[in-house]
């Protein structure tokens, strides 16, 4: 007889290989099909909210690594949330407005910006952006992201667009905003302006010179004696091409300063830096003239430019360093911020000799119609040649660079327009206190940003973005913003869109009769700059939060890469603030950067990009998201494909699990086989104690947002605890009994309870495998249509047998190192499988009594055909295993009597049963019943 059928194989059509890049669309499908993510929210109406606002990704491209780590961060935590009962809806949105669009259209389209109309120009970037939006959602989908795809926030949707418009008038209300000229990022690249969030820093080359600047005055700070003809100061820096625009040298009020003399010359620098300037120069020995000065008092004397016909008058401020240079600081207010505010304070003349694309204008002088890096020689040549260049070199530093062309940018004092954050600085700060920030840290730098901020350049001089709603009468030249101009602006680009401000003239948006409220004429011009694409995305929780239904302002949660404590999240904070009184975040949540396996930034130079569509393709979007849930994202997460493939390792044993347990629950109905508690075997009551304090840690790793604590807790429960013990033990039973008996029914019960719970608290990481779950496993009534419309597992405190746990925490202790016994009986062909082996075993005091408590299951737990226990380690024999921390000796030998063909378990009593020779009478008797 082939007694195989008569065994409870498992039987699951749930495939042992995962096949996810086939799989995973045909989920989507069904997901999308059956109204999943709708039919979720209707189950959670009028619940406690969780609203999650997406930071608008930039739709210029494909998603990359960090975008799919952090929509799927979003993602895992959205659903839990779902899970946990509250009503968590998500709206994705896009960036679709500003420099990074243009930038990507005109360079991908092959576009000249400059030969186009506005309107054409928009035209064109908007097409290129939406492409990209449709391109991005369904990579994001493909990540088996749930949201509302259908009805996203785009912030070049006119509804967007005036709310926008509302959040700048009620700035400019309240008096935030003003146009002043200031020093600025400039980006003579893309033309525009810039704001500190769209600045980078890369390493750059520099030329690094020191410059002499002849002695006009000298206020009675010249020694007596010394001939003022040969007398100068001395500047350093590395950027000469500011030189044109020189006004001043900055002293510290506080340092002491010296006159020095080399040769024949004398020169004027900070005491501290003498030796260091003579070397660096190679200028030999050297005389101090004098005694030091305060530079206070140096305050006032003039000297000559070096090249052209001013004077360069000597200031103090406190932000001057002996870090390097001279302790003399040249002074351009046009090309600095510290230097601007140094000319303002001061009264120096801000001289500004360069136009928006970076070159020389009429105030260049001699370097008219040059680019200013290409100036830099010429300029350096012409100090030379007057004699003033007293040394020269290069230096290698980190230099701003504008974040989306990668080009060095430079300062240039414009007139712009900026939202004064002193106005509102201290509300802002008290608002960052009321924040929860994740990880805490996050708290001390927005506080330190926010604390230290200029002003907010909020213009840009560019065409594709909102326009900044300002009219300007022809007749007074003022500027004029109040209720009625942001009103019928707000109320036309709510029809049309904000094209509408190209379309149409002046007076076709104002009000009939609208008059200057300065001087009563009635004609206008519009404003030609833009707004900072961060007032778009920053604006986006009036835009969106406190507008739809089905969100709540503030919002529960802002999740960004930590680059965005100087973006999104402080253009948020600011237009809150500055309009609503508080943040528009209950809680902030950051994540580090994506790098390689070695921990380098990615880049296609070195090749070690890592391609969210191509992982996908190879491996599915699970092993994307069981990657984004087992990092700690507090810090650079790391991706490779070596990563990946331990990855897929781990998904193999989670999933492995979900299958043998499938495999095993065929014909098993929970709501007529399933096993009371009280009728439980003792190890299944364990394995349920060991579920519950899986679903504690899980459930407190979820609420930390410590997800990568849920991965290990997880993965170790399977593999562990259930793979290479509890599931392991169990085949015995499951397949040897009789159907229907309780000890099959109580492995069941158990098995089951552990399914349904492993697989709602994996579903908001492993989306797919759980849902595939979810389908092949048998239901109790009343179960939803879809794991992502289950509830969190309940607490089970009855579970919790701290005297069971103990008990058989020991006997797991005491199981360990008698399976190291086993596998060296293995390596040693004493035995092959497990099952071939009689184990003795000698034991001492509590490892003893221990023992004994589960003698009769000892051979089940150990998975051996025969065991012997004996008191006194010391009766066992020399050639004993003997464990290092345990009063417990092992010998290992081939099992006696014969092999049940049914049960491969050796027993003296197979052939008992004549009618069944090849069996041992527990199979016989049970083969008797089928």
């Amino acid at each position: 007889m082939d007694y195989s059928k008569t065994l409870n194989l498992p039987q699951t059509d749930f495939p042992m290989r995962a096949g996810l890049p086939e799989r995973e669309p045909e989920l989507l499908a069904y997901w999308e099909k059956n109204d999943i993510y709708n039919k979720k929210l209707a189950a959670s109406k009028g619940k406690t909210k969780f609203i999650l606002h997406d930071g608008p990704p930039y739709a210029n491209g494909s998603i990359h690594i960090g975008t799919a780590l952090n929509k799927v961060l979003k993602d895992i935590i959205v659903k839990y949330k779902s899970l946990r009962g509250y009503d968590a809806p998500y709206v994705p949105g896009w960036d679709t407005h500003g420099m990074p669009i243009e930038h990507a259209a005109i360079k991908i389209l092959g576009l000249n910006r400059h030969e186009l109309k506005a309107l054409d120009l928009r035209r064109e970037c908007k097409q290129y952006a939406l492409k990209c939006l449709d391109m991005q959602r369904e990579d994001f989908k493909r990540l088996g992201v749930q949201g509302d795809w259908d009805n996203p926030y785009v912030t070049l949707h006119p509804s967007f667009e005036a709310k926008q418009i509302g959040v700048f008038g009620a700035m400019a209300k309240k008096g935030y905003i003003y146009k002043g000229l200031k020093a600025v990022y400039w980006c003579t690249t893309c033309e525009t302006a810039l704001a500190e969030a769209e600045i980078e820093y890369a390493e750059k080359k520099s030329h690094s010179i020191y410059v002499k600047f002849p002695l006009i005055d000298d206020k009675g700070n010249l020694p007596v004696g010394v001939d003022a003809a040969n007398v100068y100061c001395v500047i350093w820096t590395t950027t000469p091409w500011t030189l044109p625009a020189n006004t001043g040298i900055a002293v510290h009020p506080e340092f002491d300063y010296v006159w020095v003399q080399f040769g024949s010359e004398v020169y004027l620098m900070a005491a501290e830096l003498v030796k260091t300037v003579a070397e660096a120069n190679k200028l030999g020995e050297y005389t101090l003239l004098g005694e030091p000065m305060k530079g206070e008092t140096l305050a006032g004397m003039l000297f000559s430019h070096p090249f052209f016909d001013r004077e360069s008058r000597v200031v103090t401020g406190d932000y001057v360093t002996l870090d390097a240079g001279t302790g003399c600081v040249h002074t351009a207010p046009g090309h600095g911020v510290e230097d601007f505010g140094t000319g303002v304070k001061f009264g120096l003349p801000v001289i500004n000799p360069v136009d928006h694309a970076g070159k020389f204008t009429a105030e260049g002088g001699m370097f008219k119609g040059m680019f200013v890096e290409d100036a830099n020689v010429p300029i350096l040549k012409e100090v030379a040649q007057r004699g003033l260049l007293l040394g020269k070199g290069s230096l290698r530093h980190q230099y701003a660079h504008c974040w989306r062309c990668k080009s060095p940018v430079i300062y240039r004092a414009t007139e712009q327009w900026f939202a004064s954050v002193e106005g509102f600085r201290e509300a802002a700060l008290a608002a960052i206190d009321d924040v929860q920030w994740i990880p805490p840290w996050g708290e001390e730098r927005m506080h330190n940003m926010v604390a230290d901020r200029q002003d907010w350049c909020i213009s840009r001089q560019r065409v594709w973005g909102v326009p900044i709603p300002i009219f300007y009468c022809k007749e007074c030249g003022e500027h004029v913003v109040n209720d009625e101009t942001i009103g019928a602006v707000q109320e036309l680009f709510g029809r049309e869109g904000s094209d509408a401000w190209w379309k149409y003239e002046a007076a076709e948006i104002l009000p009939a009769g609208f008059k200057c409220p300065h001087c009563s004429h009635g004609e206008f011009r519009k404003e030609t700059d833009i707004m900072d694409v961060w007032f778009d995305s920053g604006s986006s929780w009036a835009a969106v939060a406190e507008v739809r239904p089905e969100l709540e302002w503030p919002t529960s949660m802002y999740l960004e890469g930590s680059d965005q404590h100087r973006g999104w999240f402080q253009s948020s904070l600011l237009t809150s603030v500055a309009t609503r009184g508080q943040a528009p975040y209950r809680s902030v949540l950051t994540h580090g950067f994506v790098v390689d396996g070695e921990g380098r930034k990615m880049s296609k130079s070195l090749g070690n990009v890592i391609y969210p569509q191509e992982v996908i393709k190879q491996y599915g979007a699970e092993i994307l998201r069981l990657w984004v849930a087992s990092a700690d994202y507090k810090t650079d997460i790391r991706i490779s494909n070596d990563i990946l493939k331990q990855l897929a390792e781990v998904y193999r044993k989670i999933r492995n699990t979900f299958r043998f347990i499938l495999g095993n629950l065929a014909g098993f109905d929970p709501d007529r086989d399933r096993v009371e508690y009280e009728e439980l075997l003792e190890i299944d009551r364990w394995a349920l104690l060991r579920l519950e304090r899986v679903r504690q840690k899980v459930t407190k790793a979820y609420d930390d947002y410590e997800f990568h604590l849920l991965y290990h807790t997880v993965h170790n429960f399977c593999a562990v605890d259930l793979s290479a013990f509890y599931l392991d033990i169990l085949k015995d039973r499951l397949y040897t009994s009789v159907p229907g008996s309780v000890e099959r029914r109580a492995a069941q019960t158990a098995m089951y309870d552990i399914l349904v719970t492993l697989v709602a608290m994996l579903s908001p990481v492993l989306s797919f495998t759980t849902e595939e779950a979810w389908q092949h496993m048998p239901k109790a009534k009343g179960m939803p249509e879809s794991v992502q419309m289950v509830l969190w597992p309940q607490e089970r405190r009855d579970w919790l047998d701290a005297g069971l746990e103990a008990k058989w925490d020991k006997i797991l202790a005491l199981r360990g190192e008698i399976t190291k016994a086993l596998e060296n009986a293995r390596r040693a062909k004493t035995i092959g499988h497990s099952l071939d082996a009689a184990v003795e075993l000698w034991a001492d005091g509590d490892d003893y009594r221990h023992l004994m408590a589960v003698k009769d299951d000892l051979a089940t737990i150990l998975i051996v055909s025969q065991v012997k226990v004996t008191e006194g380690t010391q009766r066992a024999p020399q050639d004993a295993y003997r464990a290092e921390e345990l009063a417990l000796a092992v010998a290992v030998a081939p099992a006696g009597g014969a092999k049940c063909e049914r049960c491969w378990i050796y027993s003296e009593s197979v052939g008992a049963d004549a009618e069944h020779a090849a069996l041992c009478p527990r199979c016989a008797a049970v083969v008797k019943q089928l």
